[in-house]
């Protein structure tokens, strides 16, 4: 029978085991090996039916256990011990609190997902398991960061496989009182709420729930409430699911709720307001209409507003393709803002142009959340060296007359959060040579370009680890396999050959991601009979481990799936490549440790990141990768190997795949297996063992969210925090009404004459040139410009590379014309070709980057062909 109510009943621990309760609300036991270590000890056979989930675990432990437990004093001892150490972790300063300078008092984070453990499944992929880290990474370095998200009551999905290897979706309810987390709640004990106005006089209302991740509180909205419609009630339904309307009302409750929840928790809590508001990736872009809303209503106008709003806004864009973009419909944002729906104070037109896609080949009638996103936000980034790039060509066109390096989007290479991905076999390890504090501090703070002791770690230890963490995986991926043939209808008498599948003394490849088809799955299968040689060598044999979900929308991503998992089945390679449905975190730290080879084979350059690799080098594990993302950045021979891409324009996509496939065959077949086998005079692997040993000193001090973090922290969060406090009401005001006066001035602004003391068109390396310009400033004054000459190498059609910028200084008062005279030197400081001009920017003490405005005015054709601009 079904029941008709379901309701959770909690436990009641006795006395001396309350800690235990305090200990599991903190998710730091999801990366504090001994706070899991304890909770394993309250009942070994709970803690696993349990999911290692403490909360699940109090739920079901028997009382008689519980009793037992408060009696045993070495228990109690180890219970103190911990919850000590926690109060310790909670309290104590840090490497944010030993910064000298004026840091943000706070830090609002918002993102449509958290991936922080499998016992909160609120995340789908790279995307939320970076904000999870991000949010780790804050705690253990102290910075006073609050998260922001929803709570999703279907989370993502789980995913199993039919009998033909088709993917399926299921979406199990989410009971919140069942997960780790607390109701916010106000002074009288009642449910604090969110609301948002709906078209038609509706309303969506949203209860905030509380996720303590380690000193770092996450607000997760949900609007499963009684007060809400059945259509509002399912807003925060599933992740990225439902119709665009849907994804729309998402969106507006994680960007404009989340911003009232944050103003509610620190009226709650006494918490600092936040200073710097980071939006990651632009599904939370409302957040600074919200914002700006507030301003609004202390009595500032729109545009000063927007100004103050954008000085404290960081913005992280992670998508390579326009394509990945959130984009609406121009008319139903309009139905939703506006004087009938949310924000009324604010002139709908004023948000619609925020979304508008201006540049050439824009949708005028789609709003777009990136472009809003970059609007709203002084400071933007990429996620790594090469995405930055990227991202500057991609969104060129919203700083027109700018070369897209010069485009206000800079790059912080991410990071992953070691505590939560290293293997505790690992961990100990160095441990044992370094001492523990110092190998925590290394994996949290980091600092260090190198791990120089993991030199002094002997060859038969790192070998004998790596055999450890290969038979771990094994064990677990025969478990996993019979579970998932038996939800393929598969009997227990058929699934004999599952005890030999893998052998933890073959090479083994991990290849573990989301299944779009950039990242392509099935590029291994490109020569099915060459993969079968490989897989099958008689000496020099490997395996492999496949995982991935496609989105439930994606059919060719299930394709895919399907595709893999049918090879996969085939008798003759089952005991040889495996695919393990339903990828999450809890597979993932088996996975990482346990493989040799990481391989990642996208389309260049269409990882913007490419986390995955980061947490398998931690553990040791080589990487096989085309050079995309973090590994165009950081790869060396010495730790792992670069497959050959063939991304010329004119190389179709099955060429290029057909090349590249061959590219990943010779390097197993000719690099990479020869290597792992062979045996020096030691009879170990020594060449292999000391890439092994490379890839932790030199990768693994790199690949650390706590690097990550700290460069948010010194490169965006602190000039955003500093320029939020410039930004009074007054010094708002001022800059909007000089951006105003700029833009209806600048068309009058122009480069008129360019004059410079060389004699010819060749000049000798470390000379110097004079340089005079004369400029009509219509009615802008030189205080409000600066007249730059742009300087370097210049290419076959005459374009400046690597420029150099030098600002020139006004000479005397205007002519009789109204033009302004400028000069300075200029530089030879590079032989060969070489070319200069000059350009004028607005220029004003709170803006961020000479590029900010978008506004920029060079000679014309005749005024360049009268200066002889280059030099040969």
């Amino acid at each position: 029978m079904k029941a008709i109510r379901r309701l959770t009943v909690r436990p009641v621990l006795p006395d001396p085991l309350r800690p235990l309760s305090d200990l599991a609300r903190n998710l730091r036991w999801s990366w504090h090996p001994e706070t899991r270590d304890l909770f394993q000890s309250v009942d070994p056979e709970c803690w696993a039916a349990s999911g290692r989930d403490p909360v699940r675990l109090l739920g079901t432990v028997p009382p008689g256990r519980l009793a037992e437990l408060a009696e045993d004093r070495r228990f109690l001892r180890r219970l103190t011990a911990v919850a000590d150490d926690l109060d310790h972790y909670m309290s104590g300063d840090r490497w944010y609190q030993a910064r000298s300078g004026r840091l943000p008092a706070a830090v609002a984070y918002f993102s449509p997902e958290f991936g922080i453990t499998a016992a909160l499944p609120q995340y789908s992929g790279g995307l939320g398991i970076l904000a999870g880290d991000h949010l780790k990474a804050a705690s253990d370095l102290g910075v006073p960061l609050i998260g922001v998200g929803l709570l999703y009551r279907h989370g993502y999905f789980r995913q199993s496989l039919s009998r033909d290897g088709w993917q399926q979706e299921h979406y199990p309810v989410l009971d919140p009182h069942e997960l780790p987390l607390a109701l916010l709640k106000e002074v009288d004990g009642t449910p604090a709420h969110v609301a948002l106005a709906l078209p038609g006089g509706r309303e969506l209302r949203a209860r905030i729930w509380l996720a303590q991740v380690g000193r770092v509180p996450l607000l997760l909205l949900d609007s499963d409430v009684e007060e809400n419609d059945l259509g509002e009630r399912g807003v925060t339904d599933r992740l990225y699911g439902g119709g665009s309307e849907h994804r729309l009302l998402q969106e507006m409750l994680l960007g404009i709720g989340g911003v009232r929840a944050v103003r509610t928790y620190c009226r709650l809590t006494g918490h600092d307001a936040p200073e710097v508001f980071h939006t990651n990736e632009g599904h939370a872009g409302f957040l600074g209409l919200e914002r700006i809303s507030e301003l609004c209503d202390e009595g500032l106008e729109f545009g000063s507003a927007l100004e103050a709003v954008r000085a404290g806004t960081v913005f992280t864009t992670h998508t390579p393709v326009p394509a990945g973009i959130d984009r609406f419909d121009r008319e139903l944002v309009a139905r939703h803002f506006g004087p009938d729906a949310e924000l009324p104070r604010i002139d709908v037109e004023r948000v619609l142009r925020l979304g508008m896609e201006t540049y050439p080949g824009g949708e005028p009638n789609l709003f777009n959340m990136a472009v809003m996103g970059l609007r709203l936000a002084q400071r933007a980034n990429g996620v790594s060296l090469l995405h930055g790039g990227v991202s500057r060509e991609m969104f060129a066109g919203l700083w027109p007359g700018f070369d897209a390096e010069e485009v206000p989007i800079t790059s912080v290479t991410n990071g992953v959060h070691a505590p939560t991905w290293v293997a505790p076999e690992v961990f100990r390890l160095g441990a044992r040579q370094s001492g523990a504090q110092r190998a925590e501090d290394a994996l949290t703070v980091g600092g260090s370009d190198r791990w120089d002791s993991v030199a002094d770690i002997p060859d038969q230890d790192i070998w004998e680890l790596r055999r450890t963490l290969r038979e771990q995986l094994v064990e677990e991926v025969r478990e996993r396999l019979r579970a998932s043939w038996r939800q393929r209808g598969a009997g227990t008498a058929e699934l004999g050959w599952i005890d030999d599948v893998l052998d933890p003394d073959v090479l083994t490849i991990g290849f573990a991601r989301r299944v779009p088809s950039y990242k392509r799955l099935t590029l291994m299968l490109r020569d099915r009979d060459r993969l079968m040689d490989l897989l099958l060598h008689a000496e020099r044999p490997i395996q492999i481990v496949v995982a991935g979900k496609a989105h439930p929308a994606d059919d060719g991503g299930k394709r895919l799936v399907q595709e893999l998992v049918r090879f996969a089945d085939d008798p003759r390679v089952r005991h040889r490549i495996v695919f393990l449905p339903d990828y999450g975190m809890a597979m993932a730290q088996k996975l990482y440790p346990g493989c040799d080879i990481w391989l990642n084979n996208p389309l260049r350059p269409l990882e913007a990141c490419g986390t995955s690799g980061m947490k398998a080098a931690l553990n040791g594990c080589l990487n096989l990768s085309v050079l995309d993302g973090w590994w165009d950045e950081w790869f060396q021979p010495d730790f792992g190997w670069a497959i050959p891409t063939a991304d010329g324009a004119g190389t179709d996509p099955d060429r290029r795949d057909a090349i590249e496939a061959s590219a990943l065959y010779d390097l197993l077949e000719q690099r990479i297996t020869p290597r792992f086998y062979e045996r020096g005079a030691s009879g170990l692997p020594d060449r292999w063992i000391e890439m092994v040993r490379r890839t932790l000193s030199m990768l693994g001090p790199k690949v650390l969210a706590g690097r990550m973090v700290r460069e948010y922290v010194e490169r965006l969060y602190t000039p955003a925090a500093e320029a939020h406090r410039a930004m009074d009401p007054d010094s708002a005001r001022a800059l909007a009404e000089w951006k105003d006066r700029v833009r209806a001035a600048w068309p009058g602004v122009s480069v008129d004459h360019v004059e410079t003391s060389a004699a010819g068109a060749t000049a000798e390396l470390g000379s110097t040139l004079g340089l005079r310009v004369r400029v009509n400033l219509g009615d802008l004054a030189p205080d409000d410009v600066e007249v730059q000459a742009v300087s370097g190498r210049v290419d076959s059609e005459d374009r400046i590379t690597d420029a150099a910028t030098v600002p020139l200084k006004p000479v005397g008062g205007p002519d009789l014309e109204g033009r302004w005279a400028y000069e300075g030197p200029l530089a030879l400081d590079r032989t060969g070709p070489f070319g200069y001009t000059v350009r004028i920017l607005p220029a004003h003490r709170l803006l961020a980057s000479g590029a900010e405005a978008g506004l920029v005015a060079v000679p014309s054709d005749d005024v360049l062909q009268a200066a002889g601009l280059l030099m040969r």
